[in-house]
């Protein structure tokens, strides 16, 4: 939508009708990551076994110091993973997170499923912008080989020492606090300390419409983002392991209308998910077309209006009140600017 300021430095009407019909037109889909793109927790593959535990002792210690000291889940594992690192005399650096981002697995068809979403969707003229929204540890996805595919990524991170190492949390995402990426993605307010993100926003000033964002998740901790998205007009997609075959999860997700689509972890070219991203990609820019041309189709309605409402002033005759001869001149030449648009215009 044009705003007004805009429209107003706008010399003609077929100027504004060239705005509108080249207007960008967005889709943004935000990504979970631990067993939405990668097989299991990140920190599972390199980063427990490097403290000489297995990753269901060291949940499971997490988890008790969260009950204990009535911790939020990922304060205490990011806690617990310095205070660990410390016993062990263990060194976590930024560096060491994103080494081992490079080899954290992905499922199939991760790796292409950016660039062949983006393809499909730039066909139908849609550009698409993909996002993070993790609980999981940002330094880590940033070393990943898919990094560079996100817009933004949002996930828990460190504050560091001088020296590069990780001393505290200085972000910690929850199931519930996500949602705040979802707003902030819709508003174009991408940096977290920015609290406009908290301003009131009419539909046409949006960066992204609700309606245009999609949502893949695995699990109830996604619940949050995908309520929110499918509430507002959006998408939420729910995966499973496509090995595991475990589809209780999305089969209750869906049945609680969570769910606009769910199918396996399978990222490929062939796969259902891909299928079911097509039909999203190919409904939403139906309806960004529709959008524009009841748009242009609101140009010419309202100039025909202005031209009635013009002709009603002129026309008006109320004793001792005269349009002085210049306002009128104007206004004339204001009419026939206007008809001369709309007979321009005229369809069959």
């Amino acid at each position: 939508m044009i705003n007004t300021e805009r429209r107003n430095n706008l010399s003609t009407y077929t100027d504004m009708i060239n705005e509108i019909r080249n207007r960008k037109k967005r889709m943004a889909i935000c990504y979970d990551f631990d067993k939405t793109l990668s097989p299991d927790d990140m920190q599972t593959f390199t980063l427990i076994p490097s403290l000489e535990m297995d990753k269901s002792e060291f949940w499971g210690k997490s988890n008790d110091l969260a009950k204990e000291n009535l911790m939020d889940n990922n304060l205490a594992w990011m806690y617990q993973l310095i205070t660990l690192s410390k016993a062990k005399r263990k060194s976590i650096k930024r560096e060491y997170f994103t080494e081992v981002g490079k080899n954290v697995p992905l499922y199939k068809g991760v790796d292409e499923w950016f660039d062949r979403v983006n393809t499909y969707a730039e066909k139908r003229n849609i550009e698409v912008e993909h996002y993070i929204i993790s609980s999981g540890l940002k330094e880590i996805i940033e070393g990943s080989k898919i990094a560079d595919k996100f817009k933004r990524i949002y996930a828990s991170s460190y504050l560091y020492s001088p020296d590069g190492i990780a001393e505290w949390p200085a972000q910690a995402i929850n199931y519930t606090n996500k949602t705040q990426y979802i707003f902030r993605i819709a508003k174009g307010f991408f940096e977290e300390y920015d609290e406009r993100v908290n301003d009131s926003m009419s539909d046409a000033q949006l960066y992204i419409p609700y309606e245009n964002i999609v949502y893949i998740g695995d699990s109830a901790t996604d619940i949050p983002c995908m309520r929110l998205v499918k509430s507002k007009g959006g998408y939420s997609i729910g995966v499973y392991d496509p090995d595991k075959k475990n589809r209780e999860k999305v089969y209750q997700l869906y049945a609680d209308k969570r769910l606009s689509f769910y199918s396996a972890a399978d990222y490929s070219a062939r796969s259902e998910l891909m299928s079911y991203m097509k039909i999203i990609i190919d409904e939403i820019a139906v309806r960004e077309n529709i959008k524009t041309e009841q748009q242009i189709l609101n140009i010419h309605a309202s100039a025909f209006k202005m031209v009635k409402d013009a002709q009603k002033l002129m026309d008006m005759k109320i004793p001792g009140i005269e349009i002085p001869k210049r306002d009128r001149k104007n206004m004339e030449q204001g009419i026939a600017e206007l008809q001369s648009f709309l007979n321009a215009n005229k369809t069959e």
